[in-house]
């Protein structure tokens, strides 16, 4: 099977060894994301953006995902960030795991969010 590796240029990619999304056969894994934003629920609005780009760049988009797992850093923000998942996902419903962390990368961060989609056979006609 052909192995696609999605870059977003996130200089941590080369530093870490990762990338942001890999497509192998018709799975597509999106690496645990992050955005800047003044709120959780910015945070996840803009992660699930970069997210949906990364998909869109492997062939896939967010009506494939089966899975998400959303990581916190206080779980109280939990209302915020499932609003922001709920307006991207809400029709679409992929089984989905919210966790509390203690620390993300970057102490301003308050959610990453991890992204698994399998894109149907006739992804290339839509």
């Amino acid at each position: 099977m052909t192995r696609q590796n999605i870059s977003s240029g996130f200089p941590y990619e080369a530093v870490f060894g990762y990338s942001r999304a890999v497509r192998v056969g018709n799975q597509v894994n999106v690496a645990g994301t992050v955005a800047d934003g003044a709120d959780a629920y910015e945070q996840a609005k803009a992660a699930l953006a970069i997210i949906s780009r990364a998909l869109a760049e492997a062939g896939a988009s967010v009506a494939d995902v089966v899975r998400t797992v959303v990581y916190v850093t206080d779980i109280a923000l939990a209302e915020q960030v499932a609003r922001a998942h709920g307006e991207i996902f809400a029709t679409i419903r992929p089984a989905s795991t919210m966790v509390a962390v203690s620390a993300l990368i970057r102490p301003e961060l308050l959610v990453e969010i991890e992204a698994y989609a399998i894109v149907p056979d006739d992804a290339e006609n839509r």
